[in-house]
């Protein structure tokens, strides 16, 4: 598919160089003065929608507060954790008496 578009924008170009040289050629530019007019209007809307003016106009930047439970987990984020620290969690080992024999199981595993 890119390959025609490719194909028929090249095939157009080169048939509007030859439009052109033939005009220059044979009409001594009795039609390219014709053609002025609209390079210019597509040249300036060309402009302006490359050079915008909305890149030029300031907007105002609303500025939003964010609330203290939000500060809080970004300052949270933000301190460094230390490797040595263990995280406490809710749950507590029960050591069970079922089928354990201290006499076969070494001292350091």
């Amino acid at each position: 598919m890119m390959i025609r578009h490719a194909l028929i924008f090249w095939i157009t170009m080169v048939l509007a160089v030859l439009g052109v040289i033939d005009d220059v050629m044979f009409n001594h530019f009795a039609r390219l003065v014709s053609l002025i007019v609209p390079i210019l209007v597509f040249g300036v809307i060309l402009g302006l929608y490359k050079y915008s003016a909305s890149r030029y106009t300031k907007k105002p930047k609303v500025k939003v507060k964010p609330s203290a439970r939000t500060m809080e987990k970004v300052a949270a984020a933000k301190r460094p954790q230390s490797a040595g620290k263990r995280k406490r969690y809710p749950f507590q080992v029960i050591e069970g008496s079922k089928g354990k024999n201290d006499d076969q199981q070494p001292k350091y595993h």
